[in-house]
Order: C-alpha cells, then sequence, then structure tokens
C-alpha cells in the first residue's frame, strides 16, 4: 500500500501537526492588526495566510464551510479547492479570524480555526444563522433538549452535575435577540456570561468549566459556527443540537441547494462533523483557553489546541517562531 493509500484510509496524525501551522499564520497575522479598529483588514490577512498554508497541505481539500460563497468571497470560498492536490480527500471547515470585531477591538476570545474531516463528513450549512445549544462531556445524551425550554436545560444539566442552580453559568452572545432567553435563565438563578462575538469559542469552553467558567452555551449564532463547534466537541467530547433558521424563501432555497431536506431537523454533534476529525484553533487574543500572538523583538508565540477525534487527543502547543521572515 502507497503512503497515499495509507493516509486515505484514515486522517493521518501527521496532519494534525501540520494543520497547526495553518492556524498558527493565520492567527500571527491577524495580531499584528488586532486594536485597530479594521475588520476587513485583519479578516483578509488572515484569509491570505490560512489560504498560504493550506496549499501547501498534502490533501485533495474541498471548503465546506468557508468565508462564503464563490460570488461573495475572493478567497477561501465555498467549493474552494485547497491542498497540493495529493493525499486523502478531505472536507475544510474554516474561519480564518473567529471573532472580527474582538480583534479589531482587541478583546478576548478571537481564534484562527480550522477543522479537516473524510470527504463527506461536514454538514454543508449555508450561512444562515443557527440555534445551539451545546454542554461538555460526561453527561448523559438526554441531559439537554434544544426543544426544551431555558429553564429545563439549566434545572437538568444542573441535577446532572449534581449542583445547585446556582452554580451553573451559561454562555450566550449578547445579542437584541436573546433578551428573553437571558431573562429565562436569569430566572433560574443561573449565571450569565456574556460574549459580544466568538460563539465557536463559546461552545468549546463548555468542555472545561473549570478552567473556563462556563457550563452551557445557549442561543442562536452563526451555522458555520455551529459545524466548527461541532467538529472540535467531536474531538474532545460533549454534546451540541442545532437547528438552522431558514426564515425565508430564499434561505430555504439555498439550504437546499446545499443538501438540506428537512429545514426543521435537529443536527447533533456526529451529524455535523463525522468520521474523521481534526481540529485545530490558535489565539489571536488573549482569552479563556488560549493565549494570544506574543510579539518580541526577535520572536513570536503562539498557542494552539489542535484535536483528533480518532485517539480523543488533546494537544496544546506553545510555540516560539524565532524565524520571523517566516511569518
Amino acid at each position: 500500500m502507497s503512503v497515499a493509500e495509507k493516509i486515505g484510509a484514515g486522517l493521518d496524525r501527521v496532519l494534525s501537526m501540520e494543520l497547526v501551522r495553518v492556524t498558527e499564520r493565520a492567527a500571527v497575522a491577524a495580531a499584528r492588526l488586532r486594536g485597530r479598529g479594521d475588520e476587513k483588514a485583519a479578516d483578509q490577512v488572515a484569509v491570505d495566510a490560512m489560504r498560504t498554508e493550506l496549499n501547501r497541505l498534502t490533501i485533495k481539500g474541498t471548503v465546506v464551510i468557508g468565508e462564503g460563497e464563490r460570488d461573495e468571497a475572493p478567497m477561501l470560498y465555498i467549493g474552494e479547492e485547497v491542498g497540493d492536490g495529493h493525499g486523502p480527500e478531505v472536507d475544510i471547515a474554516l474561519d480564518p479570524l473567529e471573532g472580527t470585531t474582538i480583534c479589531a477591538k482587541n478583546l478576548p476570545n478571537a481564534l484562527a480555526v480550522v477543522a479537516l474531516a473524510t470527504k463527506g463528513s461536514l454538514l454543508n450549512a449555508p450561512d444562515v444563522y443557527m440555534d445551539k445549544i451545546a454542554i461538555g462531556p460526561g453527561y448523559a445524551d438526554d441531559v439537554i433538549d434544544i426543544d426544551a425550554t431555558p429553564a429545563q436545560n439549566i434545572e437538568r444539566l444542573a441535577k446532572a452535575k449534581g449542583v445547585d442552580v446556582s452554580q451553573i453559568t451559561a454562555c450566550i452572545l449578547d445579542r437584541p435577540r436573546h433578551a428573553a432567553l437571558i431573562e429565562a435563565v436569569r430566572g433560574t438563578g443561573a449565571a450569565i456570561r456574556l460574549i459580544g462575538d466568538g460563539d465557536v469559542a463559546g461552545v468549546i469552553h463548555t468542555t472545561d468549566p473549570d478552567e473556563t467558567g462556563i457550563d452551557i452555551y445557549m442561543g442562536i449564532g452563526g451555522a458555520p459556527e455551529g459545524v466548527l463547534a461541532a467538529a472540535a466537541l467531536r474531538c474532545i467530547g460533549g454534546q451540541i443540537q442545532g437547528r438552522l433558521i431558514l426564515d425565508t424563501p430564499e434561505k430555504r432555497e439555498r439550504a437546499a441547494r446545499m443538501g438540506v431536506s428537512d429545514p426543521d431537523r435537529v443536527y447533533h454533534a456526529h451529524e455535523m462533523a463525522r468520521g474523521d476529525v481534526l481540529f485545530a484553533a490558535t489565539g489571536v487574543t488573549d482569552g479563556n483557553m488560549l493565549s494570544g500572538v506574543k510579539f518580541s523583538h526577535n520572536s513570536i508565540t503562539t498557542h494552539t489546541i489542535v484535536l483528533r477525534s480518532s485517539s480523543r487527543t488533546v494537544r496544546e502547543i506553545k510555540a516560539r517562531h524565532q524565524d520571523m521572515d517566516k511569518f
């Protein structure tokens, strides 16, 4: 069996380390513009850096979650082919700068994120909103239910965790659309961590509540971010449920073109990210789980988490890059 054939049987673990370089380069590029107030510029340099690194990988990759559809995004658009054209055929979900506003304002938890899975394994979600609920590992499958009330979900989680409701903290995007949700959660006595952006990070934070202080993620965010979060949860453990919000004929038609036959379907982690999955995220700004990029006069330091579903491996990589010309 050739090397390519061996890799094609499953995602080679070497790819997980190569994927780190992809998120590192995007994170460093974006970090150079953090706090400058220019969201578009920070996003564009991250996109450019990530695309360059993806094209160096030994893969036949297709972007299924990207910067948008081809006529909206010049690079890393949905359907774009990346890699050197050799090796395994893979689906790629990415967000070169998750939290563009966060980066522009130099606030916590901006990330560069990539998920890679065997071909046909990632949900080809349209760029619409998705209602989501997520918790970390170690709970029975029926603890959360996207169709239950916020109070019911909070109370079930507290019972499963063996704590009082007052010891539960929910992460919710700070948006006007969440006013009723926020009121309902606070009505239970639970605490809320409001975030301005970055719901991939918000979901991932549920996997380590002792470190992050977040037990559950609730609310409406982007569908592409839901797929990225599901990929991470497949690797770490945990649960996520999501339902696409297809509230106009145009959105339903676009979703149908992308293979969504049931607009009311509730997707779970294993349906959004199946098969062998790799996930990498590098901090752009300091956050609850990852430190942001640090620049010194002779080196650049990055902090990355890289995950693999088949082995449930979680690696944290703090790297000091002294060849600064490569960035």
